[in-house]
């Protein structure tokens, strides 16, 4: 069964409210997802596997600890760009694919135009992240194409979640689990998350 994980450190907390405020800029609304986006990184990556590793510090010798699998940042376009920047501070060496899916504003249904991964993406823990799991479509679609790669390991994360959204994950696949900044209640009669932050993408890019 898929997990979900609210982040709700002050820190965070504090700046989804600035983040929702509909009189938050471009410039201000892009520089905090990027923090959110790096602060819910560090959140799901407790549970990453350490393997041990003899390091030489200036006095002597030591036992280290270094991750034991490779990681890929897999953002949904276009808005899950702006998520990506403050996660690769946090994970540097981390591979970047990019899977775009539009959503048909009439029937709100997923529709796949671009997917580009790293070759190897089969061999890595994939964080899949788009700022918005709304009614879940375009999210599910994007783990299909994941797992249809082979994927294994995939971890979804994102700014603001609802039941909806977070329901359709579980059932349609229950191996991966959410990280999210928000968890809101509903979703109005457009499927925008209620109360949410408006369009994610149009308020990243300035094209509301």
């Amino acid at each position: 069964m898929s997990k979900l994980f609210v982040c709700d450190h002050p820190l965070i907390t504090n700046k989804i409210s600035m983040l929702r405020n509909k009189n938050t800029g471009s410039k201000e609304f892009r520089e905090l997802v990027d923090e959110i986006g790096m602060l819910v990184c560090y959140e799901s990556t407790r549970d990453i596997e350490l393997i041990n590793k003899t390091i030489e510090t200036p006095l002597c010798e030591t036992e280290g600890n270094i991750t034991a699998k490779k990681i890929a940042v897999v953002p949904v376009l276009r808005a899950g760009i702006g998520m990506t920047n403050g996660i690769l501070k946090l994970i540097p060496n981390a591979k970047v694919g990019h899977i775009g899916v539009y959503r048909d504003p009439n029937t709100l249904e997923p529709h796949e135009y671009y997917c580009k991964l790293p070759k190897d993406i089969s061999d890595r823990i994939v964080f899949l992240v788009d700022p918005m799991l709304a009614t879940g479509g375009t999210a599910c679609m994007a783990i299909n194409f994941l797992k249809n790669r082979k994927v294994k390991n995939i971890k979804f994360l994102c700014l603001i979640s609802t039941p909806e959204g977070f329901g359709k994950i579980n059932k349609e696949h229950n191996d991966v689990n959410v990280f999210t900044a928000a968890h809101d209640s509903e979703l109005n009669d457009r499927g925008y998350i209620v109360p949410g932050l408006g369009d994610a993408g149009d308020r990243l890019f300035g094209t509301k």
